[in-house]
């Protein structure tokens, strides 16, 4: 009598290398039915936005040609997962299930219910991390509460919390397993824009896939992460790892970029530089731990006072926020390159973030809407965790009265200006000294450069002086 087959759900974990849920598959033998649901129901308002949806077909499509290697068809249905799944166990093709874990609310719900159901119906169930170096529940301060203080938890993490070596890649050979009757191809999906297509600029800036991750890892390694410390927060140079889509639909683990950073420094030490770029992926283990133990947070204020913060409904200015036409040329460039490659660079996520919460007041939760739409990396935790602590209202929180002055900003940032003329080019012919406000500069200059201030670009949406007092006033309030 044959085996029956093994179901691994794919998840937010699309590679075979560093993947327990499909090596727990491997070593239990026999077939082996790979399976992913497009879930657009359970996760409520935080289904995937639609540069997520784009990234994640190309996600899917690398997938299934690594699984392919090992012989695995990757099966795609539609529909609510927990039915989905109930439906397909009945067919009483499984005697196992395996998964690896997932931390959003809904999600976390969801699988605990679906664990005890298959476990009553006899099935072996399993789950596993694949996604963090520390799960929130196996983390506490000495008092056995939860981290609410990034620095600690860091240190925490140092001290007891090393991640065990990753998974390798799996090299035998499997037998595929049966094929759900509902099964789709990828296209039916349809997860890429139709007309128009905004995906142009997506397409140029990013390979997607876990070679390309573990590619983008080697080179970040090699090239720029001894000067990371210095030129993280440059957005015109090459500084920053460009990993965390990857890192978000689990192209790649934590695990393998803290052992690849381990190791290639394993006989100097790790200089400042890869220390600073772990405690980044640390900021990421943070963030999760906050969601987990306060799974209110990306809808609710985490310092209760925000609740009587008087916002501002502004349409205008939250259009051209989203279009990059404040007027503030570091928040343009900013939100142009958002726009353009579905993502942005993270000392500009802050810099725009505070420009819409502190010049316009506008709710931070607008703009974490618009980021979850836009970004690549949209991720629930980080995206929640970063737009609240620039709000002030979250957890180891920006205080309320740092208030980013979007001229210094582009100053210290953007040095010479090459990233706003990359992004900003109707400015590209000004000189530096007024292309981060210029409005200062006088007429003569700006019709050398070609600019028309109200029409070739636009006038400033807000004094910064009057914005930053009528900010700290509302904040004063509370």
């Amino acid at each position: 009598m044959s085996k029956k087959a093994s179901l691994v759900w794919f998840r937010q974990d699309l590679r075979i290398a560093d993947n327990p849920a499909l090596m727990a598959a491997l070593e239990r033998g026999g077939p082996i039915s790979a399976l992913y649901i497009l879930d657009d129901e359970a996760p409520g308002p935080w289904a995937r936005g639609a540069a997520s949806r784009w990234w994640l077909h190309h996600s899917l499509k690398a997938l299934s040609e690594d699984l392919a290697d090992l012989g695995l068809t990757l099966h795609l249905i539609a529909g609510h997962s927990e039915l989905v799944l109930k439906d397909l166990v009945a067919s009483d093709d499984y005697a196992a299930i395996y998964w690896n874990r997932c931390y959003e609310p809904y999600a976390r719900e969801r699988d605990s219910a679906l664990k005890s159901h298959f476990k009553e119906a006899g099935l072996e169930v399993q789950s596993f991390n694949a996604s963090l170096i520390v799960e929130p529940w196996t983390i506490a301060t000495q008092s056995g509460t939860p981290f609410r203080v990034f620095t600690p938890f860091w240190k925490a993490i140092k001290a007891g919390h090393e991640p065990e070596r990753p998974l390798p890649r799996p090299s035998k050979a499997a037998k595929d397993g049966p094929k759900p009757a509902h099964a789709c191809a990828l296209a039916d999906f349809k997860l890429l824009p139709t007309l128009p297509d905004w995906a142009g600029g997506m397409r140029e800036a990013w390979t997607v896939g876990s070679s390309a991750a573990h590619g983008r890892l080697g080179q970040f390694i090699h090239e720029a992460i001894t000067r990371y410390k210095s030129e993280r927060n440059l957005p015109a140079k090459p500084g920053t790892s460009r990993l965390s889509p990857h890192l978000h639909f689990g192209e790649i683990s934590p695990r393998e970029i803290w052992w690849a950073v381990q190791d290639h420094f394993a006989e100097a030490g790790l200089p400042d530089g890869a220390w600073t770029f772990l405690s980044e992926i640390a900021w990421r283990e943070f963030s999760y731990n906050l969601l987990y133990h306060f799974p209110t947070f990306p809808e609710a204020n985490y310092q209760e006072k925000f609740n009587a913060f008087p916002w501002h409904k502004n349409e205008a200015g939250m259009k051209a926020w989203q279009r990059g036409q404040t007027g503030y040329p570091i928040v343009d460039a900013g939100m142009r390159e958002l726009w353009h490659t579905g993502w942005m660079h993270n000392r500009v996520r802050m810099i725009v973030a505070s420009f819409l919460i502190k010049h316009l007041l506008i709710d931070w939760r607008e703009g974490e809407a618009w980021f979850w739409d836009t970004l690549v990396d949209a991720d629930l935790a980080n995206n929640a965790a970063s737009w609240q602590w620039v709000a002030g209202s979250g957890a180891d929180a920006a205080p309320y009265f740092r208030i980013f002055n979007p001229i210094t900003q582009g100053e210290k940032f953007d040095p010479d200006g090459a990233y706003i003329r990359q992004w900003v080019p109707e400015l590209k012919d000004l000189p530096t000294k007024y292309i981060f406000a210029p409005w200062q500069a006088d007429q003569h200059t700006l019709i050398k450069a070609g600019i028309t201030l109200g029409k070739t670009y636009p006038k400033p949406l807000v004094d910064h002086s009057e914005a930053r007092n009528r900010a700290l006033e509302a904040f004063q309030a509370l």
